[in-house]
């Protein structure tokens, strides 16, 4: 006969466990707001540095709103465009999460920082003309509109899963308010067109270059008789493309605020970076390979270290140039409101680039892994050899572009660069379907559907992505003009 107590403790469990689930279960649901409290609590610190900074100068109030702004933009840069940089080498397993993260936090903020540069164009890119904005005022609203505007279109990208460019976002924000401030004269639609042309370009562009590389490596390396062999040959080759292209890529856009280097400068700079590299690279590789079976698994083994350090390197690139992109408005805003006046170049004030840093490296620990695993995972399958051919892409059509005088995304280039390598793999698979193997029969003929649902790139994703990239311009755009005539009715 069983004991009341029995029943009681049996009680006693059921209702603990019901408790052990509420309490997962609240856990779950309160863990977004996590972020969103401490990103809360960043963009409250920011301001509260304006204060600290402005004091009660004229234009304080206008100032530590603004820095809000740029504080909300950083977050929105680290959660959405940091995903491109380590994308490829998570979804190749070179990195976990955790590491990619914590490099990337290094890297963007030491870019930042280091190599942030001291002076940014106000009027970004050349798009709208200084002369053309009324006053001071004036000015100043449209780039608060442009960088909050920005920002918003940021934020709504991360949460679709779309990687869009900040550039491109903050070029939008910047012609939005500037035709509602100065009319549509005041917008060089030249450049605007560039600018247009460069949306088909870049990820064009990246996509040739990481799909020619990974024929390369296809062709020989991997479809060769002794793999190890052709390894040891040629995978020191392609480290030292890859640190020349690095160091040229630096050279231009990394230091560039310390000292202007020339391309043909820059391209010596890295020659020298790429010899110096293929010579610590031959012994090391010898040594990595040895006891290796001849087999392509134990090719990605080589490729590992190296798919790292581009992705480090790409994340230092990154924070060097794209924190402009956060504090430029910024750092204009605060020399409009203390100078009273406006320029076309102003010098960024320390605290407002340690604004950008950390914001970049907060939006990324807090927000950044969505776009992460969506970009190494979800786009196309990824492995180190696919991985490193995207980021050697990146750096060398950025390289490309700069010598002819185009204006890129690093965003549309790394993605493009993705989509290059999957739709090869797809044009590679095709045509081995097609062909007899070493005179055996042809491979089985698959029904149309059947095709389909084996691509190798997920069309769902190409289009979103697409799609996004088109309309980031007019939809930035469009915030922007809307809050600015909101910001002058309130004034």
């Amino acid at each position: 006969m069983t004991e009341p107590n029995d029943y009681q403790w049996k009680t006693l469990d059921k209702d603990l466990k019901r408790v052990a689930k509420l309490e997962t279960g609240t856990m779950s649901v309160s863990r977004p707001l996590v972020g969103v409290g401490i990103s809360l609590t960043f963009i409250a610190l920011a301001a509260l540095a304006a204060v600290m900074m402005t004091g009660n100068e004229p234009g304080s109030l206008i100032i530590v709103i603004s820095a809000a702004f740029g504080a909300y933009m950083a977050l929105n840069i680290g959660a959405n465009d940091v995903a491109n940089n380590m994308g490829p080498a998570v979804g190749a397993n070179a990195l976990s999460m955790a590491g990619a993260i914590a490099i990337a936090a290094v890297c963007e903020s030491a870019g930042a920082l280091l190599a942030g540069g001291d002076v940014v164009s106000t009027i970004s890119k050349g798009i709208i003309a200084p002369e053309s904005v009324a006053d001071v005022n004036t000015f100043t609203f449209a780039m608060m509109s442009a960088l909050l505007a920005a920002a918003i279109w940021v934020n709504l990208a991360t949460w679709i899963g779309a990687p869009v460019s900040t550039t491109h976002s903050v070029v939008g924000g910047v012609m939005g308010a500037g035709i509602v401030a100065a009319g549509m004269g005041a917008v060089d639609w030249g450049t605007m067109g560039t600018i247009a042309a460069s949306w088909v370009i870049s990820p064009a562009l990246g996509g040739l270059i990481a799909a020619g590389f990974l024929a390369f490596i296809k062709w020989k390396i991997i479809y060769t008789e002794d793999k190890i062999a052709s390894a040891r040959r040629w995978v020191p080759v392609l480290i030292a493309i890859m640190s020349a292209a690095f160091g040229t890529y630096l050279a231009l856009k990394g230091v560039k605020h310390l000292i202007k280097i020339s391309m043909p400068t820059a391209l010596l700079i890295g020659a020298g970076v790429g010899l110096l590299a293929y010579l610590a690279s031959v012994p090391y590789i010898a040594k990595k390979s040895e006891g290796l079976e001849n087999r392509n698994k134990s090719l990605k083994v080589l490729f590992g270290l190296p798919l790292v350090i581009s992705a480090a390197l790409l994340s230092f690139a990154h924070g060097a140039n794209d924190v402009a992109n956060a504090v430029g408005p910024l750092a204009a805003i605060v020399y409009a409101q203390e100078a009273g006046e406006f320029a076309g170049k102003v010098s960024i004030p320390h605290w407002v680039m340690i604004i950008g840093a950390f914001g970049i490296s907060f939006g990324l620990v807090l927000y950044g892994p969505k776009l992460i695993r969506m970009v190494g995972n979800q786009i196309t399958k990824l492995n180190p050899m696919r991985a490193y051919c995207v980021a050697l892409s990146a750096a060398m059509t950025v390289i490309v572009a700069s010598w002819l005088g185009l204006p890129v995304s690093s965003t549309h280039i790394a993605v493009g660069g993705i989509f290059g390598v999957g739709f090869f793999r797809e044009w590679h698979a095709e045509r081995r379907a097609r062909t007899v193997n070493q005179g055996r029969a042809p491979a089985k003929r698959l029904a149309p559907e059947e095709r389909v649902r084996r691509k190798l790139v997920r069309r769902s994703h190409f289009m979103t992505i697409v799609a996004a990239w088109v309309i980031t311009v007019p939809a930035a755009a469009a915030l922007s003009a809307g809050v600015f005539l909101i910001l002058e009715s309130a004034n």
